[in-house]
């Protein structure tokens, strides 16, 4: 039995613009929480033995030396990392007092383990980085996909395929950004340079999912030449559909698993990469091949 995917494109894609522009306005009114990689501060972690206090005693006891607008994660069962703002060394001597004199008490021992910083213009140059090393990803898709379907320029034109492999990029990498500019503004969640590599893996299993996907419906192009387009790559998405639902389950579940079993510390790159595989795993079934189908549609009408 062949499941109707393309019959029902209006839907995907219906869904597909809801979530978009759900994203868009979230990052317009609210935009993302930028992490220290990006805004340039301090981190702090301190190591608690063997009573840690809570994250609400932590953010007290900053507040009373002045520092506010702070972020507090628990790390591990004894420490606690804080980001904060840009500390000097006599900012820095002062926050180390601060808990020391407040928290080491009887058997109660305080350490710090680590302490980084990150001036602004280094984190002026993360941002450019992060911007550029996903621009050329994006341009190399392009590039690598028109050139991996040269040999087809009917009913869709090979750099078509590349185009529109772009566009479902842009769907799975704003899904992203929106989840994350919605904790970003209700659960002050930040983006660092971790949330960075995760949209870059997104992105490549995407185009690794698409383009297997792809080069099916250009064997069936190919192989049948009098068939229906539409018909082809419905045909494709159904032969292809077990692989992508095995691939992503075998991807989804060990960042399930990192999710909730893992650290503070890489909960929110497991998530980032949690909702990217699911968005492209989508994608790639439900927005690239439906719009192969609507574009050659499309030039039909106009030809």
């Amino acid at each position: 039995m062949q499941l109707p995917f393309v019959k029902y494109s209006k839907i995907w894609f219906t869904v597909s613009g809801l979530l978009m522009v759900g994203a868009i306005g979230a990052l317009s009114l609210w935009g993302l929480k930028l992490g220290i990689d990006f805004t340039g501060g301090s981190l702090v972690e301190l190591q608690f033995t063997p009573n840690r206090p809570s994250t609400e005693e932590v953010q007290a006891s900053m507040k009373e030396i002045g520092l506010v607008d702070n972020v507090v994660q628990k790390s591990g069962d004894q420490a606690v990392i804080i980001r904060t703002r840009f500390l000097d060394e006599p900012d820095h001597q002062k926050l180390v007092s601060k808990f020391t004199g407040t928290y080491q008490k009887g058997e109660t021992k305080v350490l710090e383990t680590r302490f980084e910083t990150i001036g602004a213009t280094v984190s002026s140059q993360l941002r450019n980085r992060a911007f550029w090393g996903l621009f050329f990803v994006v341009v190399a898709v392009v590039l690598y996909v028109a050139y991996a379907f040269r040999g087809i320029s009917r009913p869709v034109s090979s750099w078509k395929y590349g185009a529109l492999a772009i566009v479902a990029l842009i769907h799975d990498i704003l899904v992203v950004v929106g989840v994350f500019s919605v904790l970003g503004r209700f659960a002050g969640v930040e983006v660092d340079i971790d949330f960075v590599l995760a949209l870059l893996a997104v992105l490549g299993f995407s185009v690794t999912d698409r383009i297997v996907v792809y080069d099916r419906i250009r064997e069936n192009v190919l192989r049948k030449t009098g068939q229906d387009f539409a018909e082809t790559v419905n045909v494709a998405l159904n032969e292809t559909l077990m692989r992508s639902i095995n691939s992503t389950f075998a991807v989804l579940l060990p960042l399930f698993a990192l999710y909730f079993l893992g650290g503070e510390t890489i909960k929110n790159f497991a998530l980032a990469l949690l909702v990217g595989m699911a968005s492209g795993a989508y994608s790639s079934i439900f927005v690239a091949s439906p719009l192969l189908v609507f574009v050659e549609k499309w030039q039909r009408r106009n030809d």
